[in-house]
């Protein structure tokens, strides 16, 4: 799974999932890939809720969820959840052009 963040501007966390038929297949197995990631962040909760910042997460689905249990991926999210909550370095809290859109507000 690949995963892409960025500050949220509301007071908790969103996802955002996406699926493609090049990647990973015809419309069941699609949606099999995005109820997966979904239930991932669902029982994350708690250990979202730890991390101080609050994202916009866009979770891009790979071939290899097709195959696996819940385990897998959770475990594989939960462990990029822990690595943005314990380094705030590598997450810019706002983008050059939030702070041009901020300046002419």
């Amino acid at each position: 799974m690949t995963v892409f963040i960025l500050p949220a501007k509301q007071a908790g966390h969103r996802v955002g999932i996406t699926a493609t038929k090049k990647a990973i297949g015809n419309a069941v197995m699609r949606n099999r890939s995005k109820r997966l990631l979904r239930e991932c962040f669902r029982l994350s909760k708690l250990q979202l809720d730890a991390i101080d910042a609050k994202y916009d997460w866009v979770l891009n689905a790979r071939r290899g969820l097709l195959f696996a249990k819940l385990e897998g991926p959770l475990a594989e999210f939960r462990a990029i959840a822990a690595r943005v909550q314990n380094s705030k370095e590598l997450i810019p809290q706002s983008t050059q052009r939030d702070t041009e859109k901020d300046q002419d507000a």
